[in-house]
């Protein structure tokens, strides 16, 4: 199991995605504990955005994480595109924080391109850094050319990565986004790496070929997704669940190394893409 360098840390190559967690009442405590489950097996990496229930979901980090050292913890949250300008940036932060009972967020990201300008929210992002609000900064759903565009820009490079929907069932990004960044030393952050549980059409769980390697491994096809997602030691898997045993195996899914021979087999079934393909997205 190989870490992933991200914004001068070393991290665990699978997170915690939050979203749609700290809506229910009744489901908080089990939340908290399926977390804090993924905490307690060395992942580092938790996910959410101020988008996420209104702020509920920071709400519920802000729990998970009273009970471990801060520094410890890689910490993401993500700033809505209306709010990313000059003037809003500092106070959705600021909220942010309150919500996290946190002095700082570890990774700051834009959620989507908006109307706002990206020079003007890369430079609130730059100012949040010097003031010690965030440690770095970066963005999510943005395509290789909106990536192209951002790189040309002041302070452009510091840009620490860019979170997209990724998947093998979701790979496009794997013709010319992902090389982009790999040759910018910038990690891929991956939300609905096993594609929502296979509820987004691919019908991974049923291929023969990813049941076989599942079997030759002692795992479950969503182990060998989360397995195949972060093979490049360059990819930061986000998997989102409040179920217990589902945290458990994803965690475990990190120390699966798959040979060439599993990726071959994979390829021949969902081979890597021959033409750029739009950016997938939710």
């Amino acid at each position: 199991m190989k870490k992933v360098k991200i914004a001068e840390r070393e991290v665990f190559p699978i997170g915690l995605g939050t979203a749609n967690l700290g809506d229910r009442a009744d489901n908080f405590d089990q939340e908290v504990e399926s977390i804090r489950s993924g905490l307690d097996r060395g992942v580092q990496v938790i996910d959410t955005a101020e988008s996420y229930g209104e702020g509920n979901s920071e709400i519920l980090v802000a729990h998970v994480i009273k009970l471990y050292k801060r520094e410890n913890l890689f910490l993401v949250s993500k700033v809505l595109p209306n709010n990313a300008s000059k003037k809003q940036i500092p106070i959705s932060l600021d909220n942010s924080l309150k919500r996290l009972k946190t002095d700082y967020l570890d990774l700051y990201l834009l959620h989507w391109k908006g109307s706002v300008q990206i020079e003007e929210t890369i430079e609130a992002m730059e100012q949040a850094k010097m003031q010690g609000k965030i440690k770095a900064w970066g963005v999510s759903n943005f395509d290789v050319n909106d990536m192209k565009n951002l790189l040309k820009l002041p302070n452009g490079h510091h840009c620490a990565t860019n979170q997209v929907r990724y998947n093998l069932g979701d790979r496009g990004i794997d013709y010319d986004l992902v090389p982009m960044m790999k040759e910018n030393s910038m990690p891929v952050m991956a939300y609905a790496p096993v594609a929502r549980g296979d509820r987004l059409g691919a019908d991974l769980t049923k291929q023969k070929v990813l049941l076989d390697i599942s079997k030759k491994y002692n795992a479950d096809v969503f182990q060998i997704l989360l397995a195949w997602c972060i093979r490049n030691g360059q990819t930061i898997a986000i998997p989102q669940s409040s179920n217990l045993e589902h945290v458990i195996n994803n965690v475990k899914a990190a120390h699966i190394q798959l040979i060439e021979e599993d990726l071959v087999k994979i390829d021949s079934v969902y081979p890597e893409p021959s033409v750029s393909e739009p950016l997938a997205l939710w």
